[in-house]
This record gives C-alpha cells, sequence and structure tokens, in this order.
C-alpha cells in the first residue's frame, strides 16, 4: 500500500523533502500558497531526479503521485507523515500545526523542519508535533535531528530510515539543535575574519573543502581529532591541543555588528566569488560532488555511505522475469563522459556488478567467499550496440551458457529505459580455491544452483553475438 506524505511550505527544505519522500515510491500533497509553488518544487525534484538514484546501485521505487492543494484539510488528509517547513516566525508555527494537528489523522507523524525552535515552544499553544530537522538539499543529504517525545521521535526514525535517512535523536531539548549550534560558531568566526580583512568568502571556503571539510565527511570532529592524537590517542590530543582553548584564537563570544557596510562586503566577495553561476546550476554542481564523494563513502561504509548501504539493502528485489535480473538502476552523471553518454569502462563495470550479482543468486556470495572459495574472471568480451546516457534507466538480465564443473560462462544482457539492447557482455569464470590460488570445483550447493539455471537456460535461444571475439564479423 502506497504510503501518503503532506509537505506544508515548498521552499528549498520543504522541495528536498517532497522529491525525498515521492523518489522513494510516497505519494505526496504539497500545501504552499505560492503561486510559483509547482514550479519551484518541480525544478527541486528535477535535480534530485538526476542526483538520488545515482547514489545507488539498486533501482529505487516507482515514484508516487505529487499532487497540489489549496486546500490545507485537503493535502493533510489520509497523510502517514506531515512536514512543515514554513518560515521561522514562531506565530506562524502555532498557526500551522495547531491547524495540522487537527487535520492530519491521530496517527501521522507531524514534523517540523525549524532549526531553531524548542518542541516545547512549538507545541507551547496545544499543537502536537516533534522536529525533524533535516540539512540541504534534504534529497541527498542523510542527517535529520529528532527533537521531542521519546515515542512519537522512535515512530518518525523508522519511517525516515525506510526513505534513506539517518536520524539522530536529540537528548535534550536546546536552542538550534546540535548540527546548527557548530555552523553557527563557524558562521560568526567567518564573519569576522572578512570584516577584519583577514580572509575573504572564498579563501575562507576553500579552507573548508580543501582540508577538515573532506576529514569531517567520513569521520565527523572527535574521531578526526582521535587520529590527530597518534599512538598515544585522545588524551594526548586533548593534553597537547587543551591550552590553546584558553588562547585568544576565537571571537565565539562576539558577533560583529550587522552594518551596511559588512553585508555590502560580504555580498560583493561571494558575487565576484560564484556569480558566474546560475543558483540551479551551482546546485547541480554541489549534487553531483555530493554523488561522488557518498558514493565513495559506500565502499567503506563510512558516515553517510554506511546509511546508503543499509537503505540500499532494504530495497525492494527486481520482478522475477525469463532470464534472472542482475542489474536494475539509473545511470550515474559520474559514470559519463563530455557529452553525456555512459562512458565505455562504465559498461564493463555494469557487467561485472551483474556477474557479482549472479553470484549470490547461486551461493557464492560474502560468506562463500570467506569461506575460502570463489569465481575468478578469465575472459570478457563486450560489445557496444547503442548509447547510453546519464539518468536512463540500465537494466541487465543473464543468460547461463556453461555452468559444468570448474567453469561458469554467463552472458549480460544490458537494456535501456525502452528495453532496447545496449551492450552484451560475455564472460568466463573458473571456479578458485582463495587458500591455493589454484582451480577447483565449487561447493555442492553452488554448483548445484548454478546447474540448474544451466539446464534452465538451454531451451533458450542461443544469444546473437555469444563466441564472438573482436574484430569478427557478423554472419
Amino acid at each position: 500500500m502506497t504510503q501518503k506524505a503532506c509537505i506544508v511550505g515548498g521552499g528549498v527544505i520543504g522541495g528536498g523533502w517532497a522529491a525525498r519522500f515521492l523518489l522513494n515510491g510516497w505519494d505526496v500533497a504539497v500545501f504552499d500558497p505560492d503561486p510559483e509553488a509547482e514550479r519551484k518544487i518541480g525544478e527541486v525534484i528535477d535535480n534530485a531526479r538526476r542526483s538520488l538514484p545515482a547514489l545507488y546501485d539498486k533501482r529505487l521505487p516507482d515514484e508516487g503521485k505529487l499532487s497540489f492543494h489549496s486546500d490545507l484539510a485537503e493535502a493533510a488528509a489520509g497523510a502517514d507523515w506531515v512536514q512543515e517547513s514554513v518560515p521561522e516566525r514562531l506565530d506562524l508555527k502555532h498557526k500551522v500545526l495547531g491547524s495540522l494537528t487537527e487535520l492530519a489523522p491521530k496517527t501521522a507523524v507531524i514534523g517540523s523542519s525549524t532549526s531553531g525552535f524548542k518542541p516545547s515552544e512549538l507545541t507551547s499553544e496545544g499543537a502536537r508535533a516533534v522536529v525533524a530537522h533535516p540539512f540541504n538539499p534534504v534529497y541527498l543529504l542523510p542527517l535529520v535531528e529528532l527533537v521531542g517525545d521519546a515515542a512519537e521521535t522512535a515512530r518518525a526514525a523508522e519511517v525516515l530510515r525506510s526513505i534513506g535517512m539517518f536520524p539522530l535523536h536529540v537528548r535534550k531539548e536546546i536552542d538550534a539543535h546540535i548540527a546548527d549550534r557548530f555552523l553557527e560558531a563557524v558562521w560568526r568566526e567567518a564573519l569576522w575574519l572578512v570584516k577584519d580583512g583577514i580572509a575573504t568568502t572564498e579563501e575562507i571556503d576553500e579552507a573548508i573543502r580543501m582540508g577538515f571539510g573532506l576529514r569531517w565527511a567520513q569521520m565527523g570532529l572527535f574521531e578526526t581529532y582521535r587520529i590527530a592524537g597518534g599512538e598515544a590517542g585522545m588524551k594526548h590530543f586533548m593534553a597537547q591541543f587543551g591550552p590553546c582553548l584558553s588562547w585568544p584564537w576565537t571571537k565565539l563570544m562576539d558577533v560583529p555588528e550587522f552594518t551596511d557596510e559588512l553585508v555590502d562586503l560580504i555580498a560583493g566577495q561571494s558575487d565576484a566569488q560564484s556569480g558566474h553561476r546560475s543558483i540551479r546550476e551551482l546546485e547541480r554542481l554541489r549534487d553531483d560532488n555530493l554523488v561522488g564523494m557518498m558514493r565513495a563513502l559506500k565502499k567503506s561504509g563510512s558516515g553517510a555511505g554506511g546509511v546508503l548501504n543499509t537503505h540500499e539493502r532494504a530495497l525492494a528485489a527486481p520482478a522475477e522475469a525469463e532470464l534472472p535480473i542482475t542489474g536494475d538502476r539509473q545511470i550515474p552523471q559520474s559514470w559519463t563522459d563530455y557529452n553525456g553518454h555512459m562512458n565505455e569502462a562504465h559498461y564493463l563495470e555494469a557487467g561485472a556488478a551483474a556477474t557479482d550479482r549472479f553470484m549470490e543468486l547461486i551461493g557464492a556470495d560474502a560468506d562463500y567467499i570467506a569461506s575460502g572459495k570463489s569465481y575468478f574472471t578469465v575472459e570478457n568480451h563486450l560489445r557496444y550496440l547503442d548509447e547510453l546516457l546519464a539518468g536512463e534507466r540500465l537494466t541487465v538480465t543473464t543468460q547461463v551458457l556453461q555452468g559444468e564443473g570448474k567453469k561458469m560462462q554467463l552472458f549480460h544482457f544490458l537494456k535501456n529505459a525502452d528495453g532496447k539492447l545496449a551492450a552484451t557482455m560475455e564472460t568466463l569464470l573458473l571456479h578458485v580455491d582463495l587458500n591455493t590460488r589454484a582451480s577447483s570445483l565449487p561447493g555442492a550447493e553452488v554448483g548445484e544452483k548454478l546447474k540448474a539455471f544451466a539446464d534452465a537456460h538451454k531451451a533458450l535461444p542461443f544469444p546473437e553475438g555469444a563466441g564472438r571475439f573482436v574484430g569478427q564479423k557478423a554472419v
């Protein structure tokens, strides 16, 4: 049964929430009086469509239904999750959350995207809500700070994990929660550095993105400093750098006055830094960089990569077909070249991933490999038949040509969203004993499953192109 999310407020954050739910198979109803809301949210969702699926090596669920409403009661009816993302004015939030408490189903989670207000402030006039504070872009970054009633935040956390997010329960109410307090500290110091003429906006950004920003993406603050302590660890780091806390390095308790001169100075430097790009261009650049970094983190399971791996394992398996589906995904931007077409190396990567998936189907999975047995690739033959484009759906099916004894011969069909054959990859593998590094017979269960596939596929037509060599002319 399709679930429904009601999004109230369609700005940058509300649009990100809409995209996150929609691309995870939820129906999404949006309420926003802005006459431009449909256009703005549509552009955010377009950005999400090209980036969020690129994080995964499995296909996300089919998109839900997106609708826009001028009546709040209509938008909230039947919702399982309601997310308020209106401007940060407490009187406005009281009004909206009060209405939602009356209109939304009693079973619905009501979350507020507030970055600063505490739950006790949001509910002081009788509304029912928890803080569910995300980070921009909501459709890519997994963190959501949850503050409020323990039972309600536990329910909320379960939903958020199901759409690939990382709920962080804040133990006690505090202004600005956890993450924004760090951002505020860095922001204050940056304002002073610009005001005092020590650094420009661009130089401050370079200091972050060329250095500690990369470390923080995978390890955060304390783990980064633990490593800085060397073999002696965190205790040594604290002893070595603790005294600097009493030195006048920062002005965290002091804020520069927001004069017109300071605002103009910062705005001018920022325009010089990145004013040559539109906001949409900057968003797409940001999203492509995030996808690249987060996909890299998937390999080690560090940070956001671990969240992606957990969500990907929970995604539904492809539907059964005559041939097993060994790949079903969206082609990420990082797989394409200058003209937006999938680079030839990634045809091989897609085929290799299909081989890995087929190995899992016959039981030659991670546990099997850990036991000291696996299949090694001996030879591949790729045929490039058609172009594949960034953002396009790629499906791979696999036919077993040989599956007896030590050999496994597979033929992968790579097809585009229209079912047109874009490439084939024939691969020959030998079973190997990882201890002796010599070929060997597979385990009995793996061998039986492989033979069952091979026997079933003998009745299928021998695929055109199988057994060919490079440069061979078609008959």
